[in-house]
């Protein structure tokens, strides 16, 4: 009855009437599944004889075979892709009212700048393609500044053009406006090759020159911008991931495939997001194979200035803060990265000590260790073990900062 409306029947009879005004009985609580243990869908083996036991033990075998080959088919590879149909017709809108639509405009650009002419109803890839050649036009030498002065900064850590994102009247002018203009040349007339520019910058005596400062330098440019030094600057998050990596020899150097996490998802209604406290293969992969998730940082090198996934940066600050140090020295990541690099060195060194500090020198800071280094060495792997001799050498400066 209805009386009880916070109750749940545990008895009941379900019936119904028939047009000759008869009660059927549809269900009763004998009908109900038990709440606490599920009925074992393969209960009926118990009931078969030995042939046919083994008969349909067969059969539930080819049954999950062929069930993990449906699966297995049904996989397809996704790939973003766009959808290339033809834009529908662009009207000029009055004062910008999207209601007030008045003659129609064929696609193109702003003709105080250049013109890029195209018909109404020009194919849009024809479309794709004109705007492409008009961006990297050689009359336009815009778009190669731009380029050779993002991989000068990449490659120096800050560009000829401090404002990479601006080239405007907003923006910082060319510190040396000649040799902007010299490599945007070279870069157009190498078939926009990249790889030729790297080269040029890597093999020049500004880029291989020491960052030993001086007294007359540091007063009169102690920011670096004439190039009369190096400037020393902090890895940034992902090459600095990729090298610990790569220095305890858990680098997986697969190319391409799925991405991977760096926290774990829990989903209610709306996605949770929490930090791993443990790492394997899946996840020693290069930075750049990671899922970023908007409004969401890595817990450890996210405080390595890494923008979250809802930005767009051209220029990312460097800073220097304790809780980089905190996360560097304590997190699980690197004392688990340590303890990897630490029995490498064991193994591949096992009878020399001094062997094995050389080779962890070699391998982290590129040079053998003094004698001062060596002996300090020595001591911390007798009092603390291998493991923390690794953790101090991933948190030295020579790991972390390019001098």
């Amino acid at each position: 009855s209805g009386q009880f409306q916070d109750r749940i029947p545990t008895r009941y009879i379900i019936e119904a009437r028939t047009q000759k005004d008869e009660w059927i009985r549809i269900a009763d609580s004998n009908n109900r599944a038990t709440f606490q243990n599920k009925p074992d869908p393969l209960a009926f083996l118990n009931v078969l004889n030995d042939s046919g036991r083994s008969k349909a033990e067969s059969l539930l075998k080819q049954k999950e075979n062929l069930r993990g080959e449906l699966k297995r088919l049904s996989k397809r590879n996704m790939v973003w892709a766009g959808q290339f149909k033809q834009p529908g017709p662009t009207h000029r809108l009055y004062r910008g009212d999207p209601m007030e639509k008045r003659e129609k405009t064929p696609p193109g650009a702003l003709r105080v700048i250049k013109p890029l002419l195209m018909d109404e109803d020009e194919a849009e890839e024809q479309r794709r393609l004109k705007l492409a050649q008009w961006i990297t036009s050689k009359d336009n030498p815009l778009t190669a500044r731009v380029m050779v002065n993002r991989i000068w900064h990449y490659v120096m850590g800050q560009g000829l053009v401090r404002t990479p994102g601006d080239f405007g009247a907003n923006g910082v002018a060319p510190t040396h406006p000649l040799l902007l203009d010299w490599l945007a040349d070279e870069f157009m007339r190498n078939d926009w090759s990249i790889k030729h520019i790297q080269r040029l910058i890597l093999n020049s005596r500004t880029f291989r020159q020491s960052s030993k400062p001086t007294p007359m330098g540091m007063d009169k440019d102690a920011g670096g911008a004439w190039l009369w030094r190096y400037t020393p600057r902090r890895l940034s998050a992902e090459p600095m991931r990729d090298s610990i990596l790569f220095t305890s020899g858990a680098l997986d150097l697969k190319m391409q495939g799925p991405g991977f996490y760096l926290l774990d998802v829990q989903v209610e209604n709306v996605m949770h997001y929490f930090p791993k406290e443990h790492f394997g293969p899946n996840e020693f992969r290069r930075m750049v194979y990671q899922t970023r998730i908007r409004q969401e940082q890595d817990a450890i090198f996210g405080a390595f200035d890494c923008p979250d996934g809802n930005q767009v940066i051209s220029n990312r600050s460097r800073s220097n803060t304790p809780i980089q140090a905190l996360n560097l020295f304590n997190s699980n990541f690197i004392l688990q990265q340590s303890e990897i690099l630490a029995s490498r060195l064991q193994r591949n060194f096992p009878d020399s000590l001094k062997q094995q500090i050389e080779q962890a020198f070699l391998a982290l800071h590129g040079k053998r260790p003094d004698e001062h280094e060596m002996k300090i060495s020595r001591a911390l792997i007798q009092s603390d073990g291998h493991a923390s001799f690794c953790r101090a050498l991933y948190n030295s400066s020579r790991f972390i900062f390019i001098f």
